[in-house]
């Protein structure tokens, strides 16, 4: 009931509306917000359960012959190293799906790589990596040998 006292506007709510809010608008958004809170973490687990279920474990590598290393995480931040500095993905040197066969003769080339900058590596005093596949190929797949030309200024 709405009574009009000069510019004053008086509403009388009943018993019922005081109990639910205007007209049963603030019950129900209390619902329904309550509902989201209770269910987003429902929607949150299965994403990460998806995540869970996407990645698989790597498999410890096999046919390893100058690598010091025995675990297949190990062996992809490795091969990660070597990714970034000769600029070339895996079948660049290994079979693709067959990362154990030495079918490809780049393969071989990169172990004697390996051995030379281990050896090298081996006459500092200090125990640090100077020398990886990034010191002469600088991210492409042949090594640099000379600078490149500077452009005419």
């Amino acid at each position: 009931m709405v009574h009009d006292a000069g510019n004053l506007v008086v509403h009388d709510i009943t018993a019922t509306e005081a109990k639910q809010g205007t007209n049963g608008y603030d019950m129900q958004m209390r619902f329904v917000i309550t509902a989201v809170f209770m269910l987003l973490p429902l929607c949150a687990q299965e994403k990460q359960e998806k995540q869970d279920k996407g990645k698989r474990p790597i498999p410890n590598p096999t046919n390893l012959k100058v690598l010091k290393v025995t675990t297949g995480p190990e062996v992809t931040q490795i091969m990660r190293t070597f990714t970034s500095g000769l600029g070339v993905q895996c079948n660049f040197c290994h079979v693709q799906g067959n990362f154990a066969s030495d079918d490809n003769p780049k393969k071989e080339v990169a172990r004697h790589m390996i051995e030379m900058a281990t050896e090298i590596n081996s006459k500092f005093t200090d125990g640090k990596m100077h020398v990886t596949c990034y010191t002469c190929h600088r991210g492409e797949p042949e090594p640099k040998t000379a600078p490149e030309p500077r452009a005419a200024q």
